[in-house]
């Protein structure tokens, strides 16, 4: 079975290495689907859900809130602006999180709205990530 190597990256440091059989990323203009020997690609993140299958078939889970994507045929390269593992997402802290980035987007004035629609962005992301893990899970 062919494989692709895969690195998720960080500021905060390497979040993942090691080898799969499929990726799926939020890419700026849609999710996209990696398998080996895939055509060159270099796109933007945009906040979302990372998924990782690996050859034996487990599906390792990241959340990224944006970032680079370069796939070269047999190498994924991400480089997130930031990256949480599956396990470390909370749903209720993101739900909170997305409530909160409701309110202040509501009472934001004109200077502040685009500022106050990213973060409404990331965290409903974010909670919907956490949702997804958790349907996983159960």
């Amino acid at each position: 079975m062919a494989t692709l190597h895969v690195d998720i990256v960080s500021a905060e440091g390497e979040i993942f290495s090691g080898e799969a059989a499929m990726v799926f990323a939020p890419a700026s203009q849609g999710d996209v689907g990696i398998a080996p020997r895939h055509a060159p690609l270099l796109t933007k993140l945009r906040p979302g859900d990372l998924r990782v299958q690996t050859p034996e078939g487990e599906e390792k889970f990241f959340y990224v809130t944006g970032g680079i994507l370069e796939v070269q045929p047999h190498i994924v390269t991400v480089m997130a602006d930031t990256a949480m593992r599956g396990d470390e997402l909370d749903e209720e802290m993101a739900r909170v999180a997305k409530e909160a980035a409701e309110q202040q987007l509501a009472s934001a004035s004109k200077q502040d709205i685009e500022h106050a629609q990213q973060q409404l962005v990331e965290a409903a992301a974010r909670y919907r990530a956490a949702q997804k893990l958790r349907g996983r899970k159960g």
